[in-house]
């Protein structure tokens, strides 16, 4: 049988970026660390200057817990759009690590400038203590571009 991954061209690139680009949520994967079981959350998410993913999280949230514990997740980053089969649509399964970026931290105040200016109802809480701006760094990713249209990407195609 014929691999159904084509190869990665520049298309796939540009839509990946495009992916995170747009991005408002993701569906988050991560490890519970006290059975080591995958869990998925929703979050908000925005491309930070530098393209790559970024959430606000509260340390309160299970998820945050699990990132400070084991920081390697998945996102799962877009969404159906209009009308027609959800599973056409395009998506972007994305391994990552997960980095926490407390206030105080020197790039701080410029990523949590990023992330309002695209999540603006996040300055009711990004000041408080115990949220922490996440960047995603990629491992890598396996973008479905619709139907027939697969493709693995590494680091370097979404940077």
């Amino acid at each position: 049988m014929k691999s159904p991954i084509r190869p990665t061209d520049d298309d796939a690139r540009a839509l990946a970026r495009d992916l995170i680009r747009t991005a408002r949520f993701a569906a988050l994967s991560y490890l519970d660390p006290a059975d080591a079981t995958p869990m998925v959350s929703r979050i908000a998410l925005v491309a930070g200057p530098d393209g790559l993913p970024l959430s606000l999280i509260s340390d309160l949230s299970h998820h945050s817990a699990a990132l400070q514990h084991n920081p390697l997740c998945a996102l799962l980053i877009g969404e159906p759009t209009g009308k027609g089969d959800p599973l056409t649509h395009p998506r972007l399964s994305l391994r990552a690590t997960a980095r926490f970026i407390r206030h105080g931290e020197a790039e701080h105040a410029e990523l949590a400038q990023a992330f309002l200016s695209k999540q603006p109802k996040a300055k009711l809480y990004i000041g408080f203590a115990d949220f922490a701006l996440v960047r995603f760094t990629p491992l890598g990713a396996f973008l479905n571009g619709g139907f027939g249209k697969a493709y693995t990407l590494n680091a370097a195609d979404l940077s």
